[in-house]
Parts: structure tokens; sequence; C-alpha cells
């Protein structure tokens, strides 16, 4: 449920600037919400409680108890300045902090015991918290609030009980998953159907009222938390409940009935929406946590775990990817097949760890000398397949001379020993091909293995091409 994106100036080593940092925020959302206050549909939530205690559940470093009293310390000049309530902000603003500490510590705690993945007990977890620390600040806030409230004490635990807990639910778990934001460079037209859906089922309930009403957005809601990212859900999920709120306390939405107050009918809302809320929580992080579990399944089955190269699955997939694509149809395309010399005398006299660090290290080397040119792959053992479409004969056969001259002359060291090595390339082109890429690719490599045990054959450390090559690969080898 956690983001790791950093999002403000905290450093752990940083003591000064953290302190600032967090009275500047307490400050600031303090005031935002003693001006929400003073407008009647957002008097009816109170973020301060919410925004720190993600702060602080973000930022484990912080959770020392000499940060938290600089928000209590922050809270108490606010009022000192702003309001009369005297010995009673003492206790108000420690329910504030009871919030805070509560669910920030509980989350942290969470966060220690394993990998913070997204998870669906992570989002139970965090409405159970939520729950737990609205009614501890709600016992403190409502016995604080009864020498300048004209309500009674159960009324006022109400009522802070379900604003902060409905606030909570809304409003963190979209803190813990925000990041910079990315926005996409065209926004295909079927990506709007979820939130549209969520526009109109939020219009519908303003139109049919009644107290099922609330719970028309959920479908919406879901598919939003399947098509899009955990963080758009959370942030769609949170606008949807506190509309949802505004729209009950103003009377857009009617859910009267004439067995309760007012009281209770908001007690009763802001209740039904952060129930409600929780359900896209729960789907969202089980589709991110699905998504992760794909994409760490594809990585392996597509890349060598040893050298992050393409495995040989992975290289086939990618090229019957090509063959779908009209701008490399009939294009240049080389491919160059690579064999490390004497390998096998690597592993015998320095051990397999130091073998398997001298191809970490190719791999390595020819992804960075290839770039964006081409893709990479291990075929195998010590056996590496460069693939370069749509570049010229000459520019092909410098980028061979360059990897060969490269790993000749660069040993790699290992256990404190310097291990110099080098690689035999055969290099297959066609200029025009008239098939699709990957039978292209399949007849080439069947050249360019010709051409490889050219190589050994002839000395090894050396670059093979066909006889009609051989001036473009000569001049290359001058050049280079």
């Amino acid at each position: 449920m956690f983001n790791q994106a950093k999002l403000t100036g905290f450093r752990e080593e940083k003591t000064l600037l953290n302190a600032t940092l967090l009275f500047l925020l307490t400050t600031l959302f303090y005031f935002l919400g003693a001006m929400m206050r003073l407008v009647e549909p957002l008097s009816l939530f109170w973020p301060l409680n919410a925004v720190m205690a993600a702060v602080f559940a973000r930022y484990p470093f912080l959770n020392r108890p000499g940060y938290y009293a600089i928000c209590y310390v922050a809270m108490l000049a606010y009022d000192a300045m702003t309001t009369t309530w005297g010995a009673a902000s003492l206790l108000i603003n420690f329910s504030n902090m009871v919030f805070i500490v509560t669910v920030a510590l509980l989350l942290v705690r969470d966060k220690r015991r394993g990998p913070a993945l997204a998870r669906p007990v992570n989002a139970l977890r965090l409405f159970n918290y939520c729950l737990i620390a609205a009614l501890l600040c709600a016992f403190f806030g409502a016995t604080g609030s009864l020498g300048i409230n004209a309500q009674g004490f159960l009324p006022l635990l109400c009522d802070w009980f379900s604003e902060q807990f409905s606030t909570g639910v809304l409003l963190m778990p979209w803190i813990l998953t925000l990041t910079r934001p990315s926005w996409p460079s065209r926004v295909k037209p079927e990506a709007l159907w979820p939130f549209l859906a969520l526009v109109a089922s939020l219009a519908a309930s303003v139109v049919i009222g009644g107290a099922g009403c609330l719970a028309f957005p959920v479908a919406a809601l879901i598919w939003c938390a399947v098509r899009y990212p955990l963080n758009v859900t959370c942030f769609l999920t949170l606008c949807t409940g506190v509309l949802q709120i505004i729209f009950v306390s103003y009377g857009i939405i009617e859910i009267s009935s004439a067995k309760l107050s007012v009281g209770s009918q908001m007690f009763s809302t802001r209740l039904g929406v952060a129930t409600i809320a929780i359900c896209p929580a729960i789907v969202a992080v089980s589709v991110s946590a699905i998504n992760s579990l794909l994409a760490q399944i594809s990585r392996r089955a597509n890349y060598d775990h040893l050298t992050g190269v393409y495995s040989r699955s992975g290289l086939f997939e990618a090229l019957a990817r090509d063959d779908n694509n009209p701008a490399l149809a009939g294009r240049p395309l080389c491919v160059m097949l690579m064999d490390l010399d004497h390998f096998k005398s690597i592993n015998d006299n320095h051990g397999h760890e130091c073998g398997d660090t001298v191809l970490a290290v190719f791999g390595e080397k020819l992804r960075t000398l290839t770039g964006d040119a081409g893709r990479v792959a291990r075929m195998g053992g010590e056996e590496f397949v460069v693939v370069c479409p749509n570049v010229t004969l000459d520019s092909a056969c410098r980028l061979a001379e360059s990897i060969r001259q490269q790993v000749a002359g660069e040993p790699v060291m290992c256990e404190g020993k310097a291990i110099a090595f080098s690689v035999s390339i055969g290099l297959g082109y066609d200029a025009a091909p008239q098939e699709r890429v990957s039978d292209t690719f399949t007849r080439l490599m069947r050249e360019a293995d010709s051409l490889l045990y050219q190589s050994k054959r002839q000395g090894r450390n050396r670059t093979s091409v066909h006889d009609e090559h051989q001036p473009t690969l000569r001049l290359a080898q001058q050049l280079s």
C-alpha cells in the first residue's frame, strides 16, 4: 500500500530540515482545516490528522518523540493565536496526536515486518487502524470539546468518530500511494469509460436518492480499480466519498428519515461512505499485486537472471512483436552471434563464481555498447546474440569490432585476480529481406553460426562476415 517516491524534502540525516517541514505542514493543514470549518459543507472534514499520519508512515525515520512533539506544539501555537479555548486546547490537540501516532506506528510496524507490497490485507488493515485510531481520538476529542460546544458527550463522540474515521479511510490511501504525476502522451477514449460510469452513478445518486443511493458508485469504482493505477483509483474514491458526504449534508442527496436527526444522518452517511470506500481500495491493491507478480514472472521468463539481457524465449517473443511492426518490414537486419573464447578454462581455472562474473560483465558491456540500436540475448551458456534492425552494414561491422576489441582489452576482476578473455563473432546481414523479421532472423542466425565457427577455426578473437561483406569489415577494423 506504500509508495516510496520521495515527494518532500524529508531526509533522515537532516534533523533541522525535517523539524521545520513538519512544523510547516502541521500549521498549513491546521489552517486549512480551520478555514474549512468556516464553510458549512466543508466543516465535515478535518484532513490534518490523516495527512500527518500518512507522512509519518511514509517516512519511518520521522517516528520519534521529538518530531511528534513538534506537531503537537504547532497545533497548540496555532490555537493560542486563533482561539480562546484555553486549557481545552491541550486535550483537543492531544486527541489529534492520538490519531496520528496510532495509525503511523501501526503502519510502520507492518512495513518493518515485511516487504511494503500492495496487498489486499494491507488495505483492510488500514481500514481497521483508522477505526481504532478514530475511536481513541473521538474519546479525547469529545471530552475536550464539552466545555466549548453545546452538544452532549455522546453526540460529540459520534461526530468526532465518524469524521475522523471517514476522512482517514478516504484520504490516507491516496496519500500513501501518491507519486509524482506522469501524464500519458495519449489518452485512449475507452480508458475514459470507467470514469464516465462513475460520474453517471453519482448523478443517479442525486436523481434517485434514498438510503441505497450511496452504494450506486461501487460498481463504477471497482471498474476504475481494475482499469486505472492504484493511486488514481484512491484519488477517485476520495473525490467520490467527499462529494457524497457534502451532497447529503446539503440535502442534494436525500436519504432522510423521520426517525433520524441530521446528526444521525451524517453519522450514518460517513460510516457508510467509509465502508464503501474500502472496497475499491482492496480491488485496486489486488490488481496491483497481480500485475506486479505478472511482471516478475514475465521478467523471469523473458530475461536472463545472471546477465540481465533477453533470454532465448524473450528474444523470440520480441521478434514476434516485430513481425507486426510495418516500419520494420523489408528493412535491413543484422544478427551477431558471439561466443566467449576458452570459457570452460575460465570455469576450470578460476571457479564457476568467476565464470558467472565474466558472463555478467560481458552481458552488461553488450547492453552498454549496443544501446538502443538493437537487442541483446543470451542463447545459452557463453553464447550471446545481438540483433540490430534497420542498421547499415558499416555500422554493424563497427559495432562488432568495438565489442570484440573492448572485451579483449579490459580484463574482469574477480577475487583479486584479473581474468582476460576474448570473444569470437559471426555477423550475418541482409540489407533488404523479403520475409518476416522472425524468419529473417532465423536465416541470418544460421549464417552467423557458420561464420562464428569460421572465427573459431581461424584463431578466435575475430569477427567473420560473408565474403561480399569483407571490404566493409576491413574498413571498420582500420578505423577502429
